[in-house]
């Protein structure tokens, strides 16, 4: 049977020149001068970008299309793993429990409450699944009830371009109010006397700019804070005590917090301490001082400081929780009388719990790999918090700890309600050597009894970008396909923080590519290993986990049985050479700027996927993008896929699928979400072990 043809898009070569050096780009077409507005209403792309994007899918249909039944059983086993009338665990508030939960069938949930303790008299707030209806896309990425319960507030993406509108609904007449916030972001907050709403507003280039307060029924908004460096992202909350409303402005490595006592909320916002290049900190209000989390002082893996001042200047910090190099202190919450502070070493969590009289209690787990975190709570005088549990065999636990007493209530077990036995896998924490010396930590999951022979294909999942660690957690996806047979594996690479700060500053600018050396070492010493071996691996990221998978395809395309990039951030020196796209100028701490800096522009034209493309044989490669993209715009991956069909020396596919109604996050509905990864999975068995399989 003969193979569909890829289309083949024009080529309008483009000499770019920038600071002396010269490069050819065949493909800039792709990018839609009228990009911003194609965020907000994706049929206005260009006739021409549309067509290709179409050609492109249909394309990629055919090649595919021997998996389709594949691709069912592996959605229907997902699905099947979901319980599909599910609902949270109640977090309790004053007078009522909130929790959201799904009807079955549904793809997005419902948002509800009802008295506190009890099990009737639900109330619904928001019913997701019907506002959906009849449109292509639809989420809500935040929702906030006000402090005296009588508003509820949801910020809604219709497009998958993070514009949000933020709704209002009045909780006694249901009726939702008039002239909700338009163009903001998902970040927003109601004050602790209800009476203001503060939001933040996006610019005609998607980045938050500006922080607004509107009366919270409704009314003429007045500017509170602009930010002026278009560097900087920008997010608005409320201290644990509810004593202040807090401005954060930030990036990769510096950060800045402004003040509103909440006394008197409509009084302009002062600094707490102005920002300094390289220090970042977060603050939070324990009743009668100030708790920091920074890295001032050279303090890597970061520290915790106090103040007691009124408004807590750096000069009034003073030590607390020392610095530990390797011990990353990742997060802290505050209640009325303990704090919990959330670690990180070695690529493994714990909590630690402190009294306000003094005396701390670990939380941990003996895995050899798992995921804790915080699950958040309304209530700040409590001795009460709620943390979640899991690992790749174990399911989600949310358990809720006594912090005066220690005890332990498990409120909730992840159901499987097609099955789970955690006795039939097995996890295992493995080290693999980079080129400089490094010990790079990798998760494995695994079926029991799994022979290690080099014979069993294997998914290699990575990020390593921004300091996200890649956290051990459950992946009822990732069973589908443990349970054919392969082994999945979790590559901890430096750019995250997994093994702490310092771990992430290793991972970029000049020392991005440790990114791509630490997870080809993990390939390596996994293949060695015999858990599998070249040309049965397949590997797997998204966003800036697509630049490492497309970085990796080049550096060591005989690795890889196939390659998925989702929103593959793969086009990285035009990226970070166009000022115009939301997020260059906050990602120049983590790129570098190659508008300005040659070294910058040389490191990254070293590495950038699209730029280093040459000729020689690909495997197989799936690219997923969404029209509605403003984190990794959907050009990335289309040209990234013509070029690499220009230069292949092979015979392998090159694929791209464009969704045409979504943006970074792909599918919003729960379920439809299940059957781009079902498409992901079925391409990596397709490409590894072929048509047999299916």
């Amino acid at each position: 049977m003969s193979q569909p043809a890829p289309p083949i898009p024009r080529k309008n070569p483009r000499r770019i020149e920038q600071l002396g050096r010269v490069r050819i780009d065949d493909y800039a077409w792709m990018k839609d001068d009228n990009w911003q507005a194609v965020l907000r209403d994706p049929a206005v792309v260009s006739a021409d970008i549309r067509a290709h994007l179409v050609a492109e899918n249909a394309y990629c249909a055919a090649v595919l299309e021997a998996t389709g039944p594949l691709q069912g059983r592996l959605f229907a086993e997902m699905k099947g793993r979901i319980k599909e009338d599910d609902a949270s665990v109640p977090t309790p508030d004053g007078p009522f429990d909130y929790f959201s939960r799904y009807e079955r069938g549904a793809q997005h949930p419902r948002h509800v409450r009802r008295p506190r303790g009890a099990t009737a008299g639900e109330e619904v707030l928001l019913d997701e699944d019907a506002q959906a209806k009849g449109k292509a896309y639809y989420a809500v990425d935040a929702a906030h009830h006000s402090p005296d319960h009588a508003l509820y507030a949801f910020a809604v993406d219709e497009q998958g371009s993070e514009y949000h509108q933020i709704l209002i609904r009045d909780l006694t007449t249901g009726e939702i109010l008039a002239d909700g916030p338009q163009n903001a972001s998902g970040s927003f907050a109601f004050s602790p006397d209800s009476q203001w709403l503060f939001w933040v507003w996006r610019d005609e280039n998607a980045r938050p700019a500006k922080v607004f307060r509107r009366p919270a029924r409704g009314g003429a908004d007045t500017l509170v804070y602009q930010e002026m460096d278009e560097g900087m992202f920008l997010g608005v909350g409320v201290t644990a005590d509810d004593s202040h409303i807090v401005i954060v402005i930030q990036n990769q490595e510096t950060s800045e917090a402004w003040l509103i006592a909440a006394t008197d909320p409509a009084a302009l916002p002062v600094v707490a301490a102005p920002r300094r290049v390289g220090v970042r900190y977060d603050l939070d209000r324990w009743s009668d001082r100030w708790v920091i989390r920074t890295n001032q002082g050279d303090a890597v893996d970061f520290k915790v400081m106090v103040s007691t001042a009124t408004v807590p200047a750096a000069e009034s910090w003073t030590d607390w929780i020392a610095h530990r190099p390797g011990r990353l202190i990742a997060g802290v919450a505050l209640f009325k009388d303990h704090l919990v502070r959330l670690e990180r070493e070695n690529a493994c969590d714990r909590l630690v719990v402190m009294a306000r009289p003094g005396g701390e209690r670990v939380i941990d787990f003996p895995e050899d790999a798992y995921a804790l975190s915080l699950s958040g709570g309304y209530e700040y005088d409590t001795a009460v918090t709620r943390f979640v549990y899991q690992s790749p065999t174990t399911p989600r636990q949310w358990i809720d700890y006594d912090m005066t007493s220690g005890g332990r209530t498990l409120r909730k077990t992840q159901e499987v309600p097609s099955g789970h036995d955690p006795a039939r896998y097995e996890t295992r924490r493995l080290t693999a050597t980079a080129p400089d010396g490094a010990e790079v930590p990798i998760t494995v999951l695994m079926k029991r009894g799994t022979t290690l022979d080099g014979s069993a294909p294997l998914l290699l999942y990575g990020y390593g970008s921004y300091g996200y660690a890649l956290e051990p957690t459950f992946s009822t996806q990732a069973l589908s396909l443990v349970d054919r047979g392969w082994v999945w594996a979790l590559a901890h690479v430096r750019g995250g923080s997994d093994k702490g700060w310092g771990w992430f500053l290793d991972g970029r600018k000049a020392k991005k590519p440790n990114t791509f050396t630490d997870f080809i070492a993990c390939a390596e010493h996994l293949a060695a290993a015999g858990y599998s071996r070249a040309g049965r691996m397949a590997c797997y990221g998204g966003s800036a986990g697509g630049l490492l998978v497309g970085a990796v395809a080049n550096m060591r395309p005989d690795l890889w049985g196939a390659v998925i990039a989702a929103v593959p951030f793969v086009d990285v020196l035009n990226t970070m050479s166009d000022v115009s796209l939301p997020l260059t100028p906050p990602e120049w701490p983590e790129w570098g700027n190659p508008l300005e800096d040659p070294a910058a522009y040389d490191a990254i034209a070293a590495y950038s996927p699209y730029d280093n493309i040459v000729a020689q044989a690909y495997p197989p490669i799936l690219a997923r993008g969404g029209l509605t993209d403003p984190r990794v715009t959907w050009w990335e991956p289309q040209k990234w896929i013509a070029k690499l069909r220009d230069h292949t020396t092979g015979d392998a596919p090159m694929l791209l699928q464009m969704n045409l109604d979504a943006g970074h996050g792909g599918a919003p509905g729960r379920f439809d979400h299940l059957k781009e990864v079902a498409l992901d999975y079925a391409f990596a068995i397709w490409a590894i072990e072929g048509e047999a399989a299916l």
